[in-house]
């Protein structure tokens, strides 16, 4: 059973052995992030050490690592992959003023809190928490137990999620998988590998957006830039690249409405080196030979996801790129302490109008948009381009063909020497010249470079975001090389004048 109100969501399940104790804390374990306070109510022998070692141990992807009872020592640090782990047991304390000698307050920054016996600190907890209770159900067996989950506060959707990817895994035939997290993107969505009789799969969970407050004209910047608002576009593009024998993931099970997909898991091989961080060539040619062969047919705007059912790609246009251009102004020069006027603003949007505007009559293909480093896998046991599996597709609109080129060439995360880039262009080039005599190369040139700035300048804008409004100073490191593609893009004569509006009030980044 469950309820929900203002003050949160609870449910009530029963779990019949040790397995689905273990599933409940795998539930549990993919909705946490850094600073949850997870409370583990219940009487003694109820579970509550048991089902905080599981979730250590499941964190740590580790079964072996000691995690001893905190009875005694009143507090557990555990440094984990994703986040520190702190685990507490308030059973000794006699009063809530000996909380504060327990040392929560110096936990390490962004850990995940859980806390034993929380009626300890009754009037002392934060309003927004999870909290897991066990009651012992002697009359089904001696590894029975009721569980119930309530979110209080902000963590009330999150507690309602964990009941819908339950459901939702049970119905699909996916409830007793395995799972484990996997390395997400920026996004709000998050990934997870299923194992299930020795086949690997992977969970898309992809919530509804929710739209952000107005910036123009009514309308949010995720309307004006047409970022998807659910997966329906994911399943329509998935279909239709795969309809023209690309490798997108196969879908296995589907509740659009929920945001949840179980997928083709295409593995972890990518179309790039580490340490240091490079593209593999023949890698990039292979991923510059897909977009050549993509862009080489039209396209319908037009693609149908189930019987009845179709979805309509949303149109690049001038709006969608220019919000997005001004992201830089919005959040990079800021970042630099540069505030910028209302007389330079609108003469940097008018720059990028008129820059724009040969772009605008461009034919018009489907930009995937995100068609870089992290999306793209290597499957060598596929042939052609099929060799290059691709993700992150949600937010593809009808656009022009160089804007997914100069997303591959110009790849925020790896250094694409200017060599390789012209090399890769060229080989793209003569591919569309093959497939069509009337290919106008140089028109490309000048919305390749176009778009390639205008790209550069949202993501310096992105990366600041992220770092102070989301807390994501990773993203930082990328700036110096974002920085220096602009500079390379700008260099083409036809966006002398935005070159210059560039010059005067953009300092490149010091690498």
């Amino acid at each position: 059973m469950f309820f929900s109100s203002s003050g949160g969501f609870s449910f009530t399940t029963t779990l019949a052995d040790e397995a689905a104790t273990y599933r409940l804390m795998t539930d549990v374990a993919a909705i946490l992030e850094p600073g949850d306070l997870i409370t583990l109510s219940g009487d003694l022998g109820a579970g509550k050490t048991t089902f905080a070692r599981a979730l250590i141990r499941y964190l740590a992807n580790d079964n072996t690592i000691e995690v001893p009872s905190p009875t005694f020592t009143l507090m557990q640090t555990y440094a984990l992959p994703r986040f520190p782990v702190v685990h507490a047991d308030l059973y000794r304390l006699t009063n809530s003023a000996e909380l504060t000698e327990l040392g929560l307050d110096d936990a390490p920054e962004g850990a995940v809190t859980l806390l034993e016996w929380p009626d300890r600190a009754a009037g002392f907890l934060p309003n927004n928490r999870l909290d897991v209770a066990f009651t012992l159900e002697p009359q089904a067996g001696l590894t029975a137990r009721t569980v119930s989950i309530t979110g209080f506060g902000g963590f009330g959707p999150r507690a309602e999620r964990i009941l819908t990817i339950r459901r939702f895994l049970d119905r699909s035939d996916f409830g007793r998988a395995e799972r484990q997290r996997i390395q997400g993107d920026a996004s709000t969505r998050s990934y997870e590998r299923l194992t299930r009789d020795g086949a690997t799969y992977v969970l898309m969970n992809s919530p509804k957006r929710a739209d952000g407050p107005p910036v123009r004209n009514g309308k949010s910047y995720s309307a004006m830039a047409h970022l998807a608002e659910n997966v329906t576009p994911f399943v329509a593009m998935t279909q239709a690249l795969r309809a023209r024998g690309f490798s997108a993931p196969a879908i296995f099970a589907s509740d659009r409405e929920a945001g949840l997909l179980v997928i083709e898991d295409l593995g972890d091989e990518l179309v790039v080196q580490d340490d240091p961080s490079a593209p593999i060539e023949a890698r990039y040619e292979a991923a510059t030979d897909l977009l050549a062969e993509l862009h080489s047919e039209p396209v319908s705007p037009v693609i149908p996801v189930e019987p009845g059912a179709d979805y309509r790609l949303p149109l690049y246009d001038l709006d969608a790129y220019l919000i997005e251009a001004e992201l830089l102004l919005d959040w990079y020069l800021p970042k630099l302490e540069i505030r910028i006027s209302d007389a330079k603003r609108e003469s940097y949007r008018a720059l990028w109008r008129d820059a724009l505007s040969p772009v605008m009559s461009e034919p018009q293909t489907w930009v995937l948009r995100d068609y870089h480093s992290p999306n793209l896998l290597w499957l060598p046991e596929r042939d052609g381009t099929a060799r290059v599996g691709l993700l992150d597709f949600q937010d593809a609109v009808m656009g022009p063909a160089a804007f997914d080129v100069a997303s591959l060439l110009q790849d925020a995360r790896v250094d694409v020497s200017e060599k390789m880039e012209i090399a890769l262009l060229s080989r793209y080039t003569r591919a569309r010249r093959s497939a069509n005599a009337a290919f106008d190369a140089p028109a490309f040139a000048r919305s390749y470079a176009t778009l390639a700035a205008q790209r550069a300048s949202k993501i310096l804008g992105i990366f600041a975001r992220l770092e102070r409004r989301d807390r994501k100073p990773q993203y930082l490191r990328h700036l110096p090389r974002v920085s220096t593609y602009l500079q390379r893009s700008l260099s083409h004569p036809a966006l002398a004048s935005l070159a210059a509006w560039y010059r005067a009030n953009v300092p490149p980044v010091k690498v």
